[in-house]
């Protein structure tokens, strides 16, 4: 037996997740690790949004190590190796033993010797992927928005409230909940600086995005991984740009408004892209408790006026809140923010990782499945044309995108485009 002094904090850190289960059975707190001993991730996803996040989590935190990788297609993890190699080389310690491949890849990283893992594929894959890092017993970063529909979005809340009784931490890629400038604009709604909240606007107006999710021919592809590969403009995989992009934009009136809308109606359709089968153009009116309206609207159609920002309205004032930094208030108590503004996607993995070595875990888990939600009903209500409650969306709707099988031998052909008024609301 090793003497109290002897046992490393590294040891604390391994087996935390086991210790909290017997903890929380004999009512006590769950005990971590503290100090900076080593931080094991494995990475989930090594496209351009999981290179980049690995990278940010390195840069959050003295102490951390990517020591498993795994992807659906070998040429986007030796990619992502290569350049992780170039950019972090001392904190890359995967062998080719730690590097995985296919659609059981996940399962693969989850099972090594890892402490932390990086959930950053497709949104389609969170649900399952964070269910099963939960029953394992691991902490989760986990990418943006978390599911494509209702079915994913009740399984992501069940694993988060799982995660919740073990003591294992959820940070989600909202960033701006970790963004300061955003974090004392929203202290101060929430002290009523601006007074009772009457309404809001919210924008992800943007271009074409070609350079971010490239796109694959058809020739040589099968059905499923022609679809797998351009993900990003097939709706069962990414959500579509509503769900995918806006999310950031909705989850801010959410925080602001400090509830999820209770109805929606919505509106979109595709009038310059042909990719693939999402929308390039939603607009949507949510209305949440106490009658306070929500104006929103995202569109990616290049040569437009660009604009990605969300203002809150209230009796005494209004917010302006923006990603670059920009964000104040008008009115009685005006007030605009003037300090730091430090990268976000680095805080979110800092605060994630403080939290797991202090024992304050963070799990943001059931308010970033809302806000998935959130986008998912404003996509429901658009692609069907009627209007939705968010507890028919939430509790009843039997909306399930996955295919029969993930195999990429498997006959699963692109599912058509919607069509209002045509599409069925399931």
């Amino acid at each position: 037996m090793k003497k109290k002094s002897e046992i490393s904090r590294r040891d604390f850190i391994k087996h935390s997740a086991a210790v909290s289960i017997a903890a929380v059975a004999q009512g006590s707190s769950r005990i971590f690790a503290a100090g900076s001993d080593k931080i094991r991730v494995g990475l989930i996803g090594c496209g351009g949004r999981g290179t980049n996040g690995i990278q940010e989590c390195v840069q959050s935190s003295k102490g951390v190590e990517l020591v498993a990788m795994g992807d659906l297609f070998k040429d986007r993890l030796d990619t992502c190796l290569v350049e992780l190699k170039k950019k972090i080389p001392n904190n890359i310690k995967v062998t080719s033993e730690t590097c995985f491949v296919g659609f059981d890849a996940y399962k693969k990283v989850i099972d090594s010797d890892v402490d932390l893992v990086l959930l950053e594929t497709p949104p389609h894959y969170r649900p399952m992927h964070l269910k099963y890092a939960i029953e394992k017993n691991k902490h989760v970063f986990m990418e943006k928005p978390v599911a494509t529909d209702p079915v994913g979005i009740r399984s992501v809340i069940k694993s988060s409230k799982l995660a919740e009784n073990k003591g294992l931490a959820i940070v989600a890629g909202t960033q701006r909940r970790h963004q300061k400038p955003y974090q004392e604009i929203m202290k101060r709604v929430h002290n009523g600086d601006i007074g009772e909240i009457v309404s809001g606007q919210c924008y992800w107006l943007g271009g074409v995005i070609l350079g971010y999710w490239q796109y694959y021919e058809k020739e040589g592809l099968s059905d499923m991984e022609w679809q797998c590969r351009n993900w990003g403009w097939i709706t069962w995989l990414c959500g579509d740009h509503i769900v995918e992009q806006h999310v950031h934009s909705l989850d801010v009136m959410n925080w602001a408004i400090g509830s999820h809308p209770v109805k929606c109606i919505g509106m979109g359709g595709r009038e310059v892209r042909n990719i693939g089968n999402i929308f390039d153009h939603f607009a949507v009116e949510y209305e949440y408790p106490n009658g306070v309206r929500v104006s929103s609207m995202c569109r990616q159609i290049g040569g437009c006026t660009h604009q990605v920002s969300e203002r809150v309205i209230g009796v005494n004032g209004k917010t302006y809140t923006h990603a670059s930094g920009n964000c104040y208030i008008e009115g009685q108590n005006a007030y605009k923010y003037e300090g730091e503004s430090l990268n976000p996607y680095v805080q979110e993995h800092k605060d994630l990782i403080a939290g797991i070595r202090e024992g304050k875990v963070l799990n943001e888990g059931v308010r970033v499945a809302e806000s998935t939600m959130t986008a998912i009903m404003g996509r429901m209500s658009a692609y069907t044309g009627r209007a939705l409650k968010w507890d028919w969306a939430m509790n009843a709707s039997k909306l399930d995108l996955s295919p029969p099988e993930y195999d990429f031998k498997v006959d699963f052909p692109m599912r058509p485009v919607a069509v209002p008024g045509k599409t069925q609301l399931v």
